[in-house]
C-alpha cells in the first residue's frame, strides 16, 4: 500500500505534502467557549451574568467566556472558564451548540462553542466576584453583549429539553420537598402554568417518590406532605425511563 500523503494545491499550482506546512496555512481563526450557567432559588429561574468589559457593549452583561488557548482542549476550556470566574468546582457542563456567523463577532471571525449547565445555587457560592458577576432572574433579560441572548435562549432550549428527558431538577430542592415545591420547579423552567391535580397524578404514576411521613413546617399556606426522590430505584430503570411529558 502506497503511502498516503497530506496536500493540496496552492495557487500557483504547486503541491504541500508536509502536514506541518499544511496545517500552517490553513486560514486562522479564533474559538471561544461561553458558559450559561443556569440556578434555580427561591421559586425563580436564575442565570450568572458578568458585566462586559469592552466598550462597545458598556452597561451590557454577558455570559461567562474567553478564548480557547492553542493547546486546549474545548471541554477543558469551558471548566477553566467556569473556575476562573466564578471559582466553583463540580459544576457539570454539558456541550449545547457551535455559534458561527460569520459577522457575529466586532473582532472577526469568532466560533463560539456554548456550555450549559443547571445547579442549586445554595450549593455553589460564587468565589470570585470580578466584573460585578452575580445572578440574574432570567425572565428579566433584554439583551446580552454580543449574540449572547441568541446564545442564551438556545442553551434554555436545551434545558428545558433536558429537564423533561432527565429528573436532574430533583437536585435543585432539598432533600425533603413538597409538591407544590416541585410543581413551583418544573413551572419556573417550563415556562408554564400547570393544572395542580394533573402534575400529581403525572409523578405519583412514576412511583419515583418517597412520601416520608412528615409534613412542612412554618409556611404561609397548609402544610403539605414532605417528599423524597428515590434515586436508587431510578438508577435501576433509568434505561427505561422514558421522561416526563407535560
Amino acid at each position: 500500500m502506497s503511502k498516503i500523503s497530506y496536500s493540496i494545491k496552492k495557487k500557483e499550482g504547486a503541491l504541500i505534502k508536509d502536514p506541518v506546512t499544511l496545517v500552517k496555512s490553513y486560514p486562522k481563526m479564533h474559538v471561544t467557549a461561553d458558559c450559561a450557567i443556569f440556578g434555580f432559588d427561591d421559586n425563580e429561574l436564575k442565570v450568572l451574568l458578568i458585566r462586559s468589559d469592552l466598550e462597545l457593549y458598556k452597561d451590557l452583561w454577558s455570559l461567562l467566556g474567553d478564548n480557547i488557548a492553542d493547546d486546549e482542549d474545548i471541554d477543558s476550556a469551558a471548566y477553566r472558564i467556569l473556575m476562573e470566574r466564578t471559582g466553583m468546582q463540580d459544576v457539570y457542563l454539558e456541550q449545547v451548540k457551535v455559534f458561527s456567523k460569520p459577522d457575529r463577532h466586532p473582532g472577526g471571525r469568532v466560533l463560539t462553542v456554548a456550555y450549559c449547565s443547571l445547579l442549586n445555587t445554595r450549593h455553589h457560592e460564587l468565589m470570585i466576584h470580578d466584573n460585578e458577576i452575580h445572578w440574574h432572574s432570567f425572565s428579566s433579560i433584554e439583551e446580552l453583549a454580543f449574540d449572547h441572548k441568541e446564545i442564551l435562549m438556545e442553551c434554555y432550549s436545551w434545558l428545558q429539553k433536558r429537564i423533561q428527558e432527565h429528573p436532574l431538577g430533583f437536585n435543585l430542592l432539598p432533600e425533603k420537598f413538597s409538591l407544590r415545591e416541585l410543581q413551583n420547579l418544573y413551572e419556573a423552567i417550563l415556562g408554564v402554568r400547570m393544572d395542580r391535580r394533573n402534575f400529581r397524578k403525572k409523578f405519583a404514576s412514576m412511583k419515583l417518590l418517597i412520601d416520608t411521613g412528615e409534613l412542612e413546617a412554618d409556611v404561609p399556606h397548609r402544610p403539605g406532605k414532605l417528599y423524597k426522590f428515590n434515586f436508587d430505584k431510578y438508577e435501576k430503570q433509568k434505561n427505561n425511563w422514558t421522561g416526563i411529558d407535560f
